[in-house]
């Protein structure tokens, strides 16, 4: 049978064809090293952001459960009654109240798809094409990507880094705001520097955004992957009620979900009627055989978690002192999350290291040019894996250092 084409389709130019927002978004640098080193026997992958552990049992049976009782039906687009629930007593036993005092309230908790689609969100309710968004930086390209998808402009306020740490420079931040500006997305504990905000400076930032009448978009779901012995410092600590504050959460990392898909946003119980359209207008809910999986996370999780700090604490021992010793790679021992990110003497470019690493050494990393300003020169290494590959992952990088 023959098929005519039409002939207004023959030689169509169908990028031209789409939005320049969607057309022009920039691929990911983490991606394209991803993609060279994918399937090479023997290598060991620290480039992307998430552990080698599978969820744990007890969350995968509550999922089990769940799909025998045949809850296949949509969700409430809110998300599941007793996952709102479960968040609250969660956010209450970790963060001791909510602004003004008392415990958290379910009416605060909107479950999403991961903590990407509480972004998505977040920047859509804070910010509009014309518009601005200021993001210290170096970052997760995702803040961008989000911010750019939604027409807007991110503008990157770099972080200043010494032997010790990254810090934030409010003085520096408060330059950064124009007319155009409307939220400032703060990532603490920070993907990829591990930089965490003190209270200082989390204070600060929110007094620039009460001056300039912005909101916050906080990101701080490494809160809990800390190397203190404490959760870190959050904006719960110096919020007032009133402040313009949107919180991102996310499953992922702490229980090991990554592959769920399970997140929430946190927002005023005031705009419970338009994040619920923007939910039905996007995914229509979340599974709820998921949700009852993140509830039992949050409710019987604390063990895990604990194990999942000590033996990342362990790992970046190992891969902190073992580069260190080379005296060719410089970095601020990262005081949270599961990366390092660190500068090797004499390499300047991220990318073509990386991409050699993958080669002369068996090691995948990511380039620090994909975190956007004060990235080059810098590679990114996830330490969430088994203290022994991650000794051997050292092993190897450090082989390499000295060639």
């Amino acid at each position: 049978m023959n098929v005519s084409i039409p002939a207004s389709a023959v030689g169509t130019d169908w990028l031209a064809e789409i939005q320049p927002a969607m057309r022009d978004a920039p691929p990911s640098g983490i991606v394209e090293v991803f993609n060279y080193g994918r399937g090479r026997q023997g290598l060991i992958p620290l480039w992307v952001g998430e552990g080698d552990r599978p969820t744990p049992p007890f969350i995968v049976e509550a999922a089990k459960a769940s799909l025998d009782r045949g809850e296949t039906f949509y969700a409430d687009q809110r998300g599941a009654p007793e996952l709102r629930e479960a968040i609250a007593r969660y956010m209450t036993r970790v963060y001791g109240a909510k602004p003004g005092g008392g415990a958290f309230a379910p009416d605060r908790f909107f479950v999403t798809i991961g903590g990407m689609h509480a972004l998505e969100i977040a920047a859509k309710l804070t910010v509009a094409a014309g518009e601005e968004a200021l993001i210290p930086s170096p970052a997760w390209p995702n803040f961008a990507g989000a911010i750019r998808l939604a027409g807007a402009k991110p503008t990157f306020v770099p972080l200043e880094r010494d032997e010790a740490r990254w810090r934030l420079d409010p003085e520096r931040l408060a330059a950064a705001v124009t007319p155009a500006t409307r939220v400032i997305f703060v990532n603490s504990p920070a993907n990829p520097t591990g930089f965490v905000a003190t209270r200082e400076e989390l204070a600060a930032a929110l007094a620039i955004a009460r001056r300039h009448n912005l909101w916050i978009v906080a990101d701080e779901i490494y809160g809990r992957l800390t190397f203190s012995g404490a959760r870190a410092p959050s904006f719960h600590d110096v919020m007032a009620p009133d402040d313009k504050i949107l919180f991102v959460q996310t499953l992922s990392k702490n229980w090991a979900m990554t592959g769920w898909r399970l997140g929430w946003l946190e927002a005023p119980p005031a705009l419970s009627p338009v994040i619920e359209n923007i939910v039905q207008f996007t995914t229509s809910g979340v599974p709820v055989f998921g949700q009852r999986a993140a509830a039992a996370a949050l409710d019987e999780g604390e063990p895990f978690v604990a194990d999942q700090v000590a033996r990342m604490r362990a790992a970046r021992d190992i891969v902190c002192d073992g580069l260190a010793a080379t005296g060719r790679v410089r970095f601020a021992r990262p005081e949270a999350t599961f990366y390092l990110f660190c500068a090797v003497d004499g390499e300047p470019d991220s990318r073509a290291l990386a991409l050699r690493l993958v080669d002369e050494a068996g090691v995948g990393v990511a380039p620090g040019a994909a975190f956007g300003l004060g990235g080059e020169g810098y590679l990114r290494l996830c330490f969430g894996r088994a203290p022994d590959e991650i000794a051997e992952a050292t092993r190897r990088l450090t082989n390499w250092l000295e060639r």
